[in-house]
């Protein structure tokens, strides 16, 4: 895991023998080394491509979930459909796989998921409120090192129509991906 000991993602690529991808497929797979990976998702993707087990995923329409927004707002959404075959939500996956290993996880449902998240994190709990940070955590902040370069900001993103898994499996985005490539082509001449 990323953090004080922990590696990132590229170097978890290169390091690891065994390899966990949920949905991860913006990663530079050319560094992998992993002698066994195992992706979770729903588009069968570039990590889906460098895996030996798939667990098919559902798709975010297909699963509740909770994350926070750019303003800080908790937010909770649930699932417009139902995800198709064998795709599971990604907390029953991982929930049923810890049992297979023997280490089984203390939750057997989103309710009793989200209650242990909301007992660790309190600030899960508050949907929909923006809870006010405070002048303290941004003078920690402040004290934090870090190296500042000359470099200037560039957007990761090559393509606005192909931006992830779900949009490169589409027809519609591919051609909307063409047209505008050609388009820009043409303005360039």
């Amino acid at each position: 895991m990323p953090g004080a000991n922990g590696l990132g993602a590229a170097d978890m690529l290169s390091s690891m023998d065994v390899l966990f991808l949920l949905g991860a497929d913006e990663l530079d797979f050319s560094k992998k080394t992993a002698k066994f990976t195992v992706y979770i998702g729903s588009h069968g993707d570039q990590g889906a491509h460098h895996a030996d087990v798939i667990l098919p995923a559902a798709t975010y329409t297909e699963k509740s979930g909770t994350w926070v927004n750019t303003e800080g707002r908790v937010q909770m959404g649930n699932r417009a459909g139902f995800a198709p075959g064998d795709a599971r939500e990604d907390w029953a996956i991982l929930r049923a796989l810890s049992d297979v290993l023997g280490h089984k996880l203390p939750f057997d449902s989103l309710y009793a998921l989200r209650k242990a998240l909301y007992a660790a994190y309190p600030l899960f709990a508050e949907i929909d409120d923006i809870v006010p940070g405070s002048v303290d955590d941004v003078a920690k902040l402040g004290q934090m090192q870090g190296e500042m370069t000359r470099t200037g900001f560039a957007s990761p993103i090559k393509d606005f129509y192909l931006t992830n898994p779900i949009a490169r499996a589409s027809a519609v985005m591919a051609e909307c991906s063409a047209l505008a490539r050609n388009n820009f082509q043409a303005a360039a001449e």
